[in-house]
């Protein structure tokens, strides 16, 4: 089979070696995987082939990058123009980063078009839409409404089919897809993959799948090479890198999968009872913004959590997950009762509310976000002791020591800030600042989302050690059903705004009830 895309000797240094003699080979029309954690010079490599490098920085890049015998790194800016887009395209991790939030969809779809082609207008408008069907967006309702539509008012699986739109609009020979999937829920990472699957075969494209998921390695690529620290490791077929792995990082790679064994040791005292618990949010509309109708967000939800439990939620998006979440903590309003510690929150006054929440802590998704980068980890650790004790300025450094200690984190981490650290670095600062004040429920919002396989190992065998060690009760929502495997003794399936299955793990995975749980299983087959 014939190579498209051939790099050789490839070499990118910054102030760093970023890149170190990187050789690949890309055939017409096979999925080639490029597998590494965060840091391990995946996406640097992919912006190398176009020359898309950051600007500002003082890259020196090394080597060839043939792209149908072509050196693309002596190409003049030009040639590269009519390369981009055309020949070879890129998806890109993050879709509403990606895509202009002031134009419409159709109208950045018709640009990519316009840019590399002489097109009348009504044309341009057709193949437009035309390109929203292939990507099968016309399945979420009328195509030309989400034509017209704003990057914002689309789900984050739609926009991912938008950016799919853009990529192929020229049908390109190679599809570079930059971690396609990792913000997205099972069931749209699954038909997000299919699709590109279904597309390759119909245009007869090459993709290089840049991703950190092994599961989705193993079901779609064709040939996988294994990159970290800027080093190509091993490079094999699907098959015998899986089953005969040669280096020690592929290994740990493959060796850090999640497995069912969540540590449980409850006893039969309840600590969390939900009774009939709804959200409503208002819609409004006119000059008056009168309330037209209520969209319900949590419809009559209804589960009680013994100690020393970890209870899962699992749903798509707009699910009401996390609006469930903020009601428990009293963060959203609410109707319904709310039993934490044999007291009903909602008979609470605003002091006996707030020292509750000593008790009821939360680890949000993005640690980035959660964490205020103008503050250091100590302030943002001890933040909740200036709120909750009386501790001097002794015994709260000694408390900030003892916790970061605990999340496997240096006394040294006290003065830095949170973009000196990694993904899961900031994840173990947000578990620290919740559990500085010893709460007896933590709820964690999508904590392993963002992480590499081998990062989300190692904060999900922490979380069992501090569950271990605190007896802690915990509520996990994810998306991840191995995630939720590995650490829930329940789960409970949540699908627009409502439980459609609750169970024991294991008898929710072997035997699914419902329709919706057996599509998710499925998908995460």
């Amino acid at each position: 089979m014939e190579n498209i895309l051939e790099i050789k000797n490839l070499s990118m240094q910054s102030d760093i070696d970023i890149l170190k003699n990187v050789n690949i080979k890309i055939k017409k029309a096979q999925t080639l995987a490029l597998v590494g954690q965060s840091g391990s010079g995946k996406s640097m490599l992919a912006h190398a082939i176009l020359n898309l490098l950051p600007r500002g920085a003082n890259f020196k890049l090394q080597g060839d990058i043939l792209f149908q015998d072509k050196d693309i790194l002596s190409l003049k800016k030009s040639e590269l123009e009519k390369l981009r887009g055309k020949d070879i395209s890129m998806i890109f991790q993050e879709p509403m980063t990606a895509l202009n939030p002031l134009h419409k969809i159709k109208a950045q779809i018709e640009e990519i078009i316009y840019t590399h082609n002489l097109i009348s207008k009504s044309e341009l408008s057709q193949r437009a839409v035309s390109l929203l069907k292939k990507v099968e967006l016309h399945k979420y309702g009328n195509l030309e409404k989400i034509a017209s539509s704003y990057p914002h008012e689309l789900s984050g699986g739609q926009r991912q089919r938008v950016m799919i739109a853009m990529a192929i609009a020229n049908k390109p020979k190679l599809l570079i897809a930059d971690e396609p999937t990792t913000a997205l829920d099972l069931t749209i990472q699954y038909q997000i993959l299919n699709l590109l699957k279904k597309l390759q075969e119909e245009e007869n494209m090459s993709i290089l799948l840049i991703t950190h998921d092994l599961n989705v390695v193993k079901k779609y690529a064709d040939y996988i090479y294994v990159i970290n620290e800027g080093e190509i490791l091993e490079h094999n077929n699907n098959k015998e890198l899986f089953l005969e792995p040669k280096h020690a990082y592929t290994k740990m790679l493959l060796e850090s999968t999640l497995s069912p064994n969540p540590y449980i040791k409850k006893d039969q005292k309840t600590i969390l009872s939900i009774k009939n618990l709804s959200v409503n949010f208002p819609i409004k509309k006119g000059i008056f913004k009168r309330v037209v109708d209520n969209f319900v967000a949590v419809d009559n939800i209804s589960f009680s959590l013994l100690k020393g439990e970890s209870f899962g939620i699992i749903g798509e998006s707009g699910s009401g997950k996390s609006t469930l979440a903020q009601a428990i903590l009293s963060l959203q309003d609410s109707k319904g009762d709310i039993y934490f510690l044999n007291k009903n929150i909602k008979d609470l006054n605003k002091n006996d509310l707030r020292n509750m929440r000593a008790d009821m802590q939360i680890v949000f998704q993005d640690p980035f976000n959660s964490l205020n980068p103008r503050m250091s980890v100590y302030e943002i650790i001890s933040e909740g002791l200036d709120i909750h004790t009386k501790l001097n300025k002794a015994e709260k450094e000694q408390k900030v020591i003892n916790i970061l200690k605990e999340v496997s984190l240096e006394k040294e981490s006290m003065n830095k800030y949170p973009h000196e650290f990694s993904g899961g670095q900031r994840q173990r600062i947000a578990v620290a600042r919740a559990l500085i004040l010893e709460p007896k429920l933590l709820i964690l919002d999508e904590p392993t989302s963002a992480l590499d396989r081998q990062v989300q190992f190692q904060l999900l065998e922490l979380l069992k050690f501090l569950q271990k060690k605190y007896k802690l009760t915990y509520i996990f929502i994810s998306h991840d059903l191995e995630v939720i495997q590995s650490i829930c003794n329940q789960v409970a399936v949540m699908k627009e705004s409502k439980f459609v299955e609750i169970n024991e793990t294991t008898s929710l995975f072997t035997n699914p009830q419902h329709v919706y749980t057996k599509e998710l299983i499925q998908a995460s087959s």
